[in-house]
């Protein structure tokens, strides 16, 4: 193969990053190269990711194969040892040119591939500039990585480090590369994006630099968050939900149970009251929004009662998206030394709480037929309405955006009889 082949696993942010790690390589002059990009969420990420990197060297027997990301930093040791591994790279080095140049020959011990310093010493996000996200019609901008909390399921902190923002103006010149290439909406991603500005001058929020950066980049048509904790909700974003129409009408938020003893047993911030009483707030300054969450089932100690709890939460909620994750314990954790159930009960509550939210995308779904919506096209026949519901866009150009009327849906995706394309 020439050049250099990314595999991204994860989040948002994971995905932003590939684009920094594209432009240090090739800035490095790395060629015939697979980079693999991991996480480390679950143990089943894991899994995937060791998949990933056999596959990738059976189909490039030649080719250097160099594993970072967040389960590179928890677990280098063991992808190290692997044999189809050329070089292993922490979370701070993949975004370094100089960490591409200074790999190892093929054939090295395990020991001498090991790139990977201690991710608890780096103390700032240094501002990344890409001009584009491969295979994406909306970009991802980083605000903020690493995370001071220390939820008792997650192994996330100690492979990303303490939280750490970009500077505002940093953000606003990102996202106006991004706005003068073409993209028109952008999403503001970060590990704890709502701790965004505690370590800046002036301690700004994520609310103010939404708010900064939709005045500073008046082009841009649509500005999105990824996963937020609704507990961390700062006036300015308030504000933005209640009264800026380019502020889009979603927000995925990190719940990840509905029962108040299972939340303090994770660790968790905010209650079971706390989170309906802001989505209610929101609902009542916007109506339309959209919410989706995050939700664990079969955490240790979960009682049947306790599990039910989650399941009565989205239905009350009306959560129209629902990523459910199997309890996974991860060595290090304090989740994981408690009273663990038996897998197959973990999987049986799992597949409980995803029959739910089948139900409840499908009354979300429902319930959008007869209504106006802005759509973005995406590249694959589809696109996303501004509260980010699913539309089939067969024949529409990608990265336009369409005027249009809700006619059905068939349980996935919604559908529209004609689209007016909207001005610029």
């Amino acid at each position: 193969m020439s050049g250099v082949e990314i595999i991204t696993f994860g989040c948002r942010l994971n995905t932003y990053e590939s684009e920094v790690m594209r432009g240090a390589a090739e800035q490095a002059g790395l060629n015939n190269a697979v980079l693999v990009n991991t996480c480390a969420v679950t143990g089943e990420a894991v899994r995937q990711a060791r998949k990933a990197i056999r596959r990738a060297r059976r189909a490039h027997p030649d080719a250097r194969i160099i594993v970072t990301g967040c389960a590179a930093q928890t677990e280098a040791g063991s992808f190290a040892a692997m044999p189809e591994v050329d070089a292993v790279l922490g979370n701070a080095e993949k975004l370094e040119s100089r960490a591409y140049r200074a790999l190892p020959d093929f054939g090295v011990g395990s020991e001498e591939k090991l790139r990977v310093n201690d991710i608890m010493s780096v103390r700032e996000t240094a501002p990344q500039m890409v001009r584009m996200i491969e295979g994406h019609v909306r970009a991802f901008v980083q605000v903020q990585n690493g995370c001071d909390h220390r939820c008792t399921f997650c192994i996330i902190p100690y492979g990303r480090g303490n939280s750490r923002s970009v500077p505002m103006g940093a953000v606003v010149d990102q996202a106006r590369m991004l706005v003068e290439n073409g993209y028109r909406e952008i999403v503001l991603t970060g590990v704890d994006a709502t701790s965004y500005g505690g370590d800046l001058a002036g301690t700004p929020t994520l609310g103010l630099l939404a708010k900064t950066l939709l005045k500073q980049v008046p082009e841009l048509a649509r500005l999105r968050l990824s996963s937020i904790d609704s507990i961390e909700a700062d006036r300015h974003l308030i504000d933005l939900i209640a009264d800026e129409p380019r502020f889009m009408p979603h927000l995925h938020l990190s719940l990840q149970h509905g029962d108040d003893m299972i939340l303090k047993r994770m660790k968790r911030r905010h209650s079971r009251a706390d989170a309906l009483a802001f989505m209610q707030e929101a609902r009542r300054l916007r109506p339309g929004i959209a919410f989706g969450a995050d939700m664990i089932a079969g955490f240790p100690t979960e009682t049947e009662e306790m599990f039910a709890q989650a399941g009565t939460l989205a239905r009350e909620a009306g959560i129209a998206s629902l990523h459910v994750f199997p309890y996974s314990p991860r060595e290090g954790t304090p989740a994981a030394r408690m009273p663990q159930h038996d897998p197959l009960l973990i999987r049986e509550r799992a597949a409980r709480l995803r029959a739910i939210g089948t139900e409840l995308a499908r009354d979300h779904l429902a319930s959008m037929v007869g209504t106006a919506q802005t759509v973005l096209v995406e590249s694959n026949g589809t696109g996303h309405t501004e509260n980010f519901t699913r539309v089939a866009t067969p024949g529409l150009e990608p990265r336009s955006l369409v005027a249009t009327t809700i006619t059905g849906h068939d349980g996935k995706n919604l559908s529209i009889a004609t689209a007016e394309r909207q001005a610029a």
